[in-house]
């Protein structure tokens, strides 16, 4: 039997593919998965703001949307089908996700009218966002947040400090988590507040990583005051927005992840030829086992996708996660055995395709992190999926 979307998926398709031949950018076809020796400020190129731009205008930024959104109402077949197109192109859709995979989604779901005014500027592109949620002793353990924002008439008095945070150096506005009852318990008390990046007592430090780049950076926030209109949804209901945020965040990364790993198969196997072990057993097991963990993990999104669970992340987009960011350090390490002694070595002499394996494994502890470690999703795919209790 072979599986196959129907002639009205494959037309969308085709509509799709004739756009994206037609106005889609070079710089928006070129794969990154592995990290590059080059150093970055953060900022946002202008192809990719203008490749954003022309998404949003053409209603292909986010399908399911409506037109005045950036999208077309396509149902979430269609979604899909335009997700895996993009996948299978190595076609961004951005460089900067904030705006549209989790402010916009959270503003039309809990926004007042003025901040939902705000989205089709974050969906565009034409306003860019970060997100202040990790601090340094809050980064997974989101519940356990400190920065601290106290009501003073009608504004917001916020101290503490965020870190991590993608976007900072050049963001116009935050979506800024805060403690605003210190006394209820750890998951209550927090709330959800817009600050604009410019107000005076706001003050970013960009964090270096070793191979140079610069894309976070740490926030402060002294005695900022913040207008109390600008608190998204109730006060103190915080927690609630952000599980919203991160569902919204990592509802169609599957597919990226799963298309990604794919990739990465092939490359494993063009690998294996110019290492002159392509007939080796136990390489062919290997690489064998690597694509089943692909096809296996495909197979469990398109099963998510027919949850019945209307509403919410299904217990298999749930788990996706976790197991695509640990999935791919698996196969960059086994990019790295291929290659014997020459695994570690990324020079451009004698670093296989520049250094791809070694830099893509390094990369890949920072994806187990990001976004959630691998250690807070175990728990809590065991204590929300399985129904384990607490140790």
């Amino acid at each position: 039997m072979r599986l196959a979307w129907g002639p009205a998926e494959e037309s969308f398709r085709d509509e799709l593919s004739a756009f994206l031949d037609e106005h889609a950018p070079l710089e928006a076809s070129v794969r990154y998965d592995f990290a590059t020796a080059e150093g970055s400020d953060g900022s946002i190129p202008a192809w990719s703001r203008t490749w954003q731009a022309t998404l949003f205008d053409h209603g292909w930024m986010i399908p399911g949307y409506p037109r005045d959104l950036g999208g077309r109402d396509a149902t979430p077949v269609q979604t899909l089908v335009y997700l895996e197109e993009m996948a299978a192109r190595g076609v961004s859709r951005s460089l900067h996700f904030p705006g549209y995979a989790i402010v916009a989604p959270s503003l039309l779901e809990f926004g007042t009218e003025a901040q939902r005014a705000l989205v089709p500027a974050a969906i565009r592109g034409d306003t860019v966002w970060c997100i202040g949620m990790s601090e340094p002793n809050a980064g997974s353990d989101l519940a356990g947040l400190s920065t601290r924002a106290e009501l003073d008439g009608d504004s917001f008095v916020v101290n503490g400090q965020k870190v991590w945070t993608s976007y900072a150096t050049i963001a116009e506005k935050c979506c800024l988590y805060v403690r605003t009852d210190p006394a209820a318990p750890k998951h209550k008390g927090i709330s959800l507040l817009i600050v604009d990046m410019d107000t005076p007592g706001v003050e970013v430090r960009p964090l270096r990583h070793i191979n140079g780049a610069a894309d976070f950076a740490e926030v402060f926030f002294t005695d900022v005051r913040i207008p109390a209109e600008n608190l998204v949804g109730s006060l103190n209901d915080g927690w609630r927005l952000t599980q919203g945020s991160l569902a919204h965040e990592r509802s169609g990364l599957w597919v990226e992840g799963v298309a990604r790993l794919e990739h990465g198969v092939t490359g494993l196997i063009d690998l294996a030829r110019e290492c002159g072990v392509s007939d080796d057993p136990n390489v062919r097991r290997r690489i064998a086992e690597m694509y089943a963990r692909a096809s296996s993990l495909r197979a469990l999104g398109y099963k998510g996708l027919a949850s019945p669970d209307s509403g919410r992340m299904s217990p298999e987009h749930t788990y996706m996660k976790l197991a695509s960011s640990e999935a791919t350090s698996a196969l960059f390490e086994l990019g790295m055995d291929i290659q014997g002694a020459y695994g570690p070595v990324t020079d451009a002499v004698r670093g296989a395709e520049h250094g791809r394996w070694p830099l893509g494994f390094l990369i890949t502890f920072a994806n187990t992190i990001a976004g959630g470690s691998s250690e807070i999703q175990r728990n809590i795919i065991a204590q929300r999926v399985l129904g384990l209790p607490r140790t």
